[in-house]
């Protein structure tokens, strides 16, 4: 899982995705699977950019299909289901507004570098 992860952050990092962050939920009862990988863009165009970048490299580099994909149709706020990974793609001004990580402010995280 820890190469899924590191993956999907090179992937977004290729794309310029910003605050790029992963959550480890599997010590959490209740937690919809044991990792979120989390990062924003600030335009519509950047999120599905990143989306599609996630699902190339995935597929390129460790042979793994994405499950599903919701909210490509708007890019405002794309979520990737890799099973043991859900990934949240956010316009910037969404991810203020619903500030994902703080609901699982108490699970170990993991930052990636970005560009500022």
């Amino acid at each position: 899982m820890s190469k899924l992860i590191d993956t999907i952050a090179e992937a977004i990092q290729d794309k310029k995705g910003k605050n790029i962050i992963s959550l480890d939920l599997s010590g959490f009862d209740g937690a919809v699977c044991p990792a979120f990988v989390i990062c924003n863009a600030d335009s519509t165009t950047q999120v599905e950019a990143i989306a599609r970048g996630i699902e190339e490299k995935t597929l390129a580099d460790l042979g793994e299909k994405v499950w599903r994909v919701e909210g490509i149709t708007n890019s405002v706020w794309v979520v990737m289901d890799y099973g043991d990974v859900l990934v949240h793609i956010f316009q910037t001004e969404l991810r203020d507004f619903y500030k994902l990580e703080q609901l699982w402010a108490d699970a170990p995280a993991t930052r990636y570098e970005s560009e500022a």
